[in-house]
């Protein structure tokens, strides 16, 4: 090991979760005094936090430990697939250590081991808001851990655990730091952020003398007093997940909802062990945009589930032309390890599943255009993601970062990512729009 600076390489993989759990990684391996290297021949030692939720996301995980060992020979693995450390170990042998997700404290014991700290702590110093992986103008807020949920297609909870909820208190001074640092938006994820203070019965913390309940509804309100973008990722439908609409529509928060409704079919959705069911939802989503009517509801969906039959298929069509909702991903269903689904019966062949997918698409395409195209004309305000030359790359409050659409912007002299500006929307295609500086008359 050289004398100088110890270096650590990382790799982050997988969802916005798992980037948070890197961050926090990150900032207590700068906090240490440890160098973040950018390249494998520059480290003393490389971390991968590995993804582990379907099949080839495991496969993108070992192929990225494969290649740290290769091109550095000193690896760390940690995340969802290191909760399978058997796995792990089969497939590579050399890694110097394999921890779970959330594993901080194990992920440093394995950095000390390895590459011995050089200084004292105590005497460096770093960002209050620690060490982001986002742009510096937005950031992921993490308000807790794990799941109670057992849906069936699903194997978080054995990886992740339980829900744990990050005291109210701790969640405002990390967004107070963030905004203080110049953050513009914050999304706030977790595996179900509904849920959040359940396991703490909604205990009262307390944030600069202010008392504030541990709930979703009162960390809204708490963080719509910052002043900057509040983005509520991952809710379940639950019944109290109507007192933030009003918030949306007082402008406190962003008018935006992602929710994983999964599919609308009452069977499928029992045999998922999901907790919500199709008619609600939609009675739900109309009582919300009566309420708020510039609500943006994203949501994911699986076709091919074990046991669908057309009939199902079909009521999910059904629903998704009367919902009408603006952001919409779909997966053909994958077996994953471990989860209770496999055993299900009845199976849907692959070419079923992707042909299923594709008319899912279809329909869902023609919705996500058509309200594209109901925006022409509009006046927005964007957040400004990118700068180049005259123009510039930002998002509406309609689209959270990368898994949404973009705003392509003319006329960008002078903006700076971080900056929110009016303009004028003057083309759309199903994904994203165009827009130029607002006719004045």
């Amino acid at each position: 090991m050289s004398l100088q600076t110890p270096k650590v390489g990382f790799v982050s993989l997988g969802c916005p979760k798992a980037s948070s759990d890197s961050e926090r990684i990150l900032t207590q391996l700068r906090a240490e005094g440890y160098s973040i290297s950018g390249s494998y021949d520059d480290a003393d030692l490389v971390v991968v936090n590995t993804c582990g939720f379907i099949d080839s996301a495991v496969e993108e995980s070992l192929d990225a430990i494969g290649e740290a060992l290769a091109e550095n020979g000193k690896v760390i693995v940690t995340g969802c697939l290191g909760a399978k450390s058997d796995v792990v170990k089969q497939a590579h042998p050399g890694v110097l250590a394999v921890t779970g997700p959330h594993a901080l404290e194990e992920v440093m014991t394995a950095v000390h081991a390895s590459l011995p700290k050089l200084h004292d702590p105590y005497t460096d110093l770093v960002p209050p808001q620690g060490i982001r992986l986002t742009p510096q103008h937005y950031a992921y807020l993490k308000i807790s851990e794990g799941c109670n949920h057992r849906c069936s297609f699903c194997i978080i909870p054995s990886m992740r655990g339980d829900l744990v909820s990050r005291p109210i208190g701790d969640v405002m001074k990390e967004a107070e730091s963030l905004v203080n640092a110049g953050v513009s938006e914050l999304l706030v994820i977790s595996q179900d952020t509904s849920a959040y203070g359940v396991d703490v019965k909604y205990r009262t913390g307390f944030w600069n003398g202010r008392p504030i309940k541990t709930r979703m509804t009162e960390l809204a309100k708490a963080l719509g007093d910052l002043g900057v973008w509040v983005r509520m990722h991952y809710v379940y439908p639950y019944p109290h997940v109507d007192e933030i609409i009003p918030l949306m529509a007082d402008g406190l928060i962003l008018p935006y909802l992602d929710v994983p409704f999964q599919h609308s079919s009452p069977r499928i959705l029992k045999a998922m062990k999901r907790p919500a069911n199709s008619e609600s939802n939609l009675a739900r989503v109309n009582a919300w945009r009566e309420i708020c009517p510039d609500i943006t509801i994203r949501s994911t969906f699986i076709v091919g589930f074990p046991g669908e039959t057309d009939e199902d298929f079909e009521h999910l069509l059904d629903f998704l032309r009367e919902a009408r909702l603006d952001r919409v991903g779909c997966f053909a269903y994958s077996p994953v390890d471990g989860a209770p689904a496999n055993q299900l019966d009845n199976p849907v062949p692959e070419s079923l599943k992707q042909e299923r997918l594709a008319r899912f698409m279809e329909v869902q395409e023609a919705i996500s255009a058509e309200k594209q195209r109901n925006k022409v004309g509009r006046i927005e305000t964007i957040l400004i993601d990118e700068v180049e030359g005259d123009g510039a790359v930002g998002r509406t409050a309609a689209d959270a970062p990368e898994i949404d659409g973009v705003v392509y912007l003319s006329g960008a002299d002078g903006l700076q990512p971080g900056d929110l500006v009016e303009a004028q929307i003057v083309g759309s295609d199903g994904h994203d729009l165009w827009a130029a500086p607002p006719e004045r008359n």
